[in-house]
């Protein structure tokens, strides 16, 4: 393929030519003149001597950039400057600010150019055909020695010439590229500023910075484009003025903000400049729309700051005005989610509202039935969008301020959602003498669920579930089931209950913290207990990061739900996302490791009320043990209306809270009590349902051999994995090894059977649980 002529190798060869002559009858010329009265090529004297080294030009004595005074040009010419290598070519002399006629008369010649007069009879000088120097604009129109392009001969066009020139824009275009268009000064700045709105944007950003960065020639069109394409000059006029229009987004100052609004990022300054521009004064007209406003920050601030009042009148009002109240501000404020700053993360309380007027709508509509599976039913069906409405809404804001503005709304809102809901399922548990089937989560006896992983998450509320299973979709196949968990809603009833060992677990009257024990020997079941009874099922207890063996069962667990929740309370909400990523994180270790089916189960889960749970009084002379939301009555205490028996014991009475109350005042996080929220736990069954779409990990970080022996180290978090040598990798028919070898401890040591072997090029592969290859390296049989 030809390479691609572009002007800068048009214009190397045209000076060459001017030196070419029939050897038959003339002598090479000692030089080529380049005559340059303007300067006009001088920008592009140091790219074309890449093309020619041979190219030296007039100026200051300066070797090293091949340039020199007149007398140093002569005897570079002469050959007898030791530092310039004599090209096989003429030299080319480019003589700035020295025309043709200042050489024709020696006698008048100026005397720092008079060693250069004679060479002139010796060399040859490169001009056009009329005898005039070469202009930029004669080389790119002239047909006799030039491009012979159209070039529009306007002042500003020839201006932008030298621009482009200088800039270097020009240099490298392909000359059938400039053949086949008009060059004009509107082409020629679209090819020194391409991207003009960018570039308003990068000098608002920081001014001195972008003309320093620029040049002369890019920033001379920047203020030509800012003129005639903006109405704006940056000299005069300056950044604020820019900030301005950008504000208002009149006119192509809309394609400003339009290209703002897509990369903020890349132009931090411009907010700051933005935000000293004050927005209109005054209420906005019965006919302008709401978005007149939208480029300016401070109008943003002034309505997070109404929102912010608003929001927190509403913890004085009844439920049903605190919602009209959000669903005003809605009506209101919502448009704002559209602007900019909220994209930026400088609207939250708008952010919040959107979900406090979810909210408000509905929880206007109370859990239904007369029993509690009635109850839960309507729960799962709609009921819990109202918690996580409410979470999500304390978790849209950070600071103090704003956080205490959206929690009077949602207490006031939440609170009385919650209490009657709660009543309800009280009401319910009551006529029913219990919850009704409280079914335990399927216990796994032994040989029943193999290759099952059950992943225990501390507080795993149903709606806090729904979303960790739009997360896990992501890994296969998901579903959902929902189930009463153990009266009192506490981990440590909880834990037991949900387990794959919960048949081998029991209770008796002396607990009194809710540890059930060891059925066979009525050993409390301490965390150790726990696990030999896992260990006697056959279920591995796997640690933090451990990963045991995927052809089995285990436990393992995940989260820190509960006690962040106990610990933070209301920021619980805003760190949920990292609560479920630590979840995420512990099921993708384990699914890289070769799991495949999961489930994933609670204890409980919890209320969360802002500015705490309200208070229920109970005489400590009726409690031996005292919790928030329940506690055990002494053995001859009256019970009170919420009064039932332990799941694990009936004999030992636990008294509930009633509604949404708190037996401790304060308690922002609590469980343990009787609401759809604490007792109606999530149960998540995962299935990867194509094993080999997840390519197990492995790298061979070592390979030594000793004689015909290979040891091979190799780092996977995979189980189960395979070494083998072979001549093809892919192929087991062509093994070289006399076993293939397990790892053990992350090594293998592995033997080829046939001396004959030696020397031969080989592959050492890394196999999966199926045979296939997940690492290669290739080697020499013995080295």
């Amino acid at each position: 393929m030809a390479k691609t002529r572009t002007f800068i190798d048009a214009l190397a060869k045209a000076i060459k030519d001017a030196a070419k002559v029939n050897d038959s009858v003339q002598v090479r010329p000692a030089a080529i003149l380049w005559t340059d009265a303007e300067a006009q090529w001088a920008p592009l004297i140091a790219r074309l001597r890449e093309r020619y080294p041979g190219l030296l030009q007039l100026g200051d004595y300066q070797p090293d950039a091949c340039r020199g005074p007149a007398i140093w040009l002569k005897c570079a010419v002469a050959g007898l400057v030791p530092e310039l290598a004599k090209n096989a070519d003429s030299y080319v002399l480019h003589l700035p600010d020295v025309s043709r006629s200042d050489l024709r008369a020696i006698e008048s010649c100026p005397r720092d150019l008079q060693p250069l007069a004679e060479l002139q009879y010796r060399g040859v000088l490169w001009s056009q055909s009329n005898g005039k120097d070469w202009t930029i604009n004669a080389f790119l129109t002239s047909k006799k020695g030039g491009l012979g392009l159209d070039v529009s001969q306007d002042k500003a066009t020839q201006e932008a010439l030298v621009q482009a020139l200088e800039a270097g824009v020009l240099l490298d275009r392909p000359v059938e590229e400039l053949q086949g268009r008009q060059i004009n000064a509107e082409w020629l700045h679209s090819l020194l500023a391409p991207n003009p709105t960018r570039d308003l944007l990068l000098w608002m950003n920081d001014p001195d910075a972008a003309q320093k960065q620029w040049g002369e020639a890019r920033w001379s069109v920047f203020l030509k484009r800012c003129r005639s394409d903006f109405g704006f000059d940056p000299m005069s006029d300056g950044p604020l003025a820019a900030a301005e229009r950008l504000a208002r987004r009149d006119g192509k100052w809309l394609a400003v903000a339009e290209l703002y609004r897509d990369s903020f990022a890349s132009f931090p300054n411009v907010y700051v400049l933005l935000l000293k521009v004050q927005p209109p004064k005054g209420q906005l007209n019965l006919f302008d729309e709401p978005s007149a406003l939208s480029g300016y920050p401070l109008a943003n601030e002034r309505e997070e700051a109404g929102l912010r009042y608003a929001l927190a009148a509403c913890g004085t009002m009844p439920p049903e005005q605190a919602r009209a109240a959000v669903l005003d501000a809605e009506h209101k404020h919502g448009p704002r989610r559209d602007w900019l700053w909220s994209r930026m993360g400088l609207s939250p309380l708008v952010s919040a509202l959107a979900h406090l007027a979810e909210l408000a709508t509905r929880s206007r509509q109370l859990p239904t039935g007369q029993s509690p599976g009635q109850l839960a039913k309507s729960y799962q069906d709609g009921g819990w969008r109202v918690d996580a409405a409410a979470l999500r809404a304390m978790g849209a804001v950070q600071t103090k301020a704003d956080l205490d503005a959206v929690a009077a709304a949602v207490r006031a809102i939440y609170l009385p959602w919650v209490e009657d809901s709660a009543c309800r399922l009280q009401d319910a548990v009551r006529a029913a003498g219990g919850l009704g089937s409280t079914l335990k989560v399927p216990s796994v006896v032994a040989g029943a669920s193999d290759r099952l992983c059950t992943v225990f998450v501390d507080g795993l509320r149903y709606d806090v579930a729904i979303d960790l299973r739009e997360r896990l979709e992501a890994y296969g196949k998901v579903e959902l089931e929902a189930r009463w968990t153990s009266l009192p809603s506490v981990t440590a009833s909880g834990k037991a209950w949900c387990s794959p060992i919960s048949h081998l677990v029991a209770g008796d009257k002396a607990n009194q913290d809710f540890t059930p024990r060891v059925a066979d020997d009525g050993k409390p079941l301490s965390a150790h207990n726990f696990r030999k009874l896992l260990a006697e099922q056959g279920i591995q207890t796997l640690g933090s990061h451990a990963t045991g063996d995927p052809a089995g069962r285990a436990w393992t667990e995940a989260g820190d739900l509960d006690h962040y929740g106990h610990a933070h309370g209301t920021r619980l909400a805003r760190d949920l996302d990292n609560q479920l990523a630590q979840v995420l994180e512990r099921i993708s270790e384990l699914q890289q490791a070769g799991w495949r089916r999961f489930r994933i189960v609670t204890d409980h889960g919890w209320l969360l009320i802002p500015k705490g749970l309200p208070k229920s009084e109970l005489p400590k002379h009726q409690a031996e043990t005292k919790w928030g939301r329940c506690a055990i009555l002494k053995e001859h205490a009256y019970g009170t209306s919420l009064t039932f028996g332990w799941s694990w014991c009936g004999g030992v009475q636990v008294a509930y809270a009633p509604g949404a109350a708190s037996f401790i005042a304060g308690k922002e996080y609590d469980h343990g009590g009787l609401s759809l929220q604490e007792c109606l736990v999530p149960v998540l069954y995962l299935e990867i349902e194509d094993a080999g779409s997840v390519d197990l990990k492995a790298d061979i970080r070592a390979l030594t051999w000793k004689g015909l022996r290979c040891i091979v180290e190799v780092e996977s978090l995979g189980q189960g994995l395979r070494v083998d040598i072979r001549t093809k990798a892919a192929l087991a028919s062509t093994s070289l090894a006399a076993n293939v070898k397990a790892l053990e401890s992350g090594k293998a040591n592995l033997a080829v059977a046939d001396d004959d072997q030696f020397g031969a090029a080989a592959v050492v592969v890394v196999l999966d649980p199926d045979g296939k290859v997940v690492q290669r390296f290739p080697t020499t049989v013995g080295g």
